[in-house]
């Protein structure tokens, strides 16, 4: 049977990567809130892809 948290991890992963970058080159805020979602959310796109991955490898 396929394992989807394998690949969700690496999707995840990959997906913080691009949007931490581009929270890191670009100075972009929201309009309201006055903070760099695309960081904010990147980092935690990589952490979460992490999860996964490590929940993938333990079964």
């Amino acid at each position: 049977m396929l394992d989807l948290r394998k690949p969700a991890g690496y999707f995840f992963g990959l997906l913080g990567l691009l949007l931490t970058g581009t929270g890191l080159m670009g100075h972009f805020t929201a309009p309201l809130l006055d903070t760099n979602l695309n960081l904010q959310f990147g980092v935690f796109s990589i952490v979460f892809g992490g999860i996964f991955l490590w929940l993938a490898r333990r079964a």
